[in-house]
């Protein structure tokens, strides 16, 4: 993008006990760019449509993951009673927006360009008093998500969900 802005870093505060940097864009043709495809200043709750083409999806898709998202895996050992044998690793990825318009816009689009349905959960904000609404993928759809938005090695993406993805990107 050929900025030159520079990365300050914000004192940990009482959500966040790390140092959290930020970058701060001053470039009004790029605000102007980044309003005309849907995104606003405070646009937590009022986020909705991003205009995005398809091709580039995937890419958003990684990008919100990373930043408003999680991949889950674990061993589930709770039907060992029934059976020793029922041992199975879970996989669940979520992604998430404190903005229900938002939410549904990614599953549309998910549903649309990948045939991925996902399911909608909406969950009280443990730090606040509003809810926040996740997009949750189980296991089959997680990985055909996660082979989607990570389809070759060496993106831009968050070092520490990639190593998680990476394990069900092999098969």
């Amino acid at each position: 993008m050929k900025l030159t802005n520079k990365i300050t870093k914000n004192p940990p505060s009482s959500i966040s006990k790390k140092q959290i940097f930020r970058i701060q864009f001053g470039n009004i043709q790029f605000y102007n760019w980044l309003v005309k495809i849907g995104l606003s200043s405070n646009k937590t709750f009022k986020l909705g449509e991003i205009l995005i083409p398809d091709k580039y999806f995937p890419d958003f898709i990684r990008g919100h993951l990373d930043g408003d998202g999680s991949i889950i895996t674990y061993i589930d050992y709770y039907n060992t009673d029934k059976n020793p044998k029922y041992i199975y690793q879970r996989l669940m990825t979520y992604l998430i927006s404190a903005s229900r318009n938002h939410i549904f816009w990614l599953q549309d689009n998910i549903k649309r360009i990948k045939n991925l349905h996902g399911a909608i959960q909406v969950r009280k904000n443990p730090f606040r008093k509003n809810v926040h609404y996740v997009l949750k993928f189980s296991k089959k759809e997680s990985i055909i998500l996660l082979k989607w938005i990570y389809y070759k090695k060496e993106l831009p993406c968050l070092k520490r969900k990639y190593k998680i993805a990476k394990r069900f990107l092999k098969n």
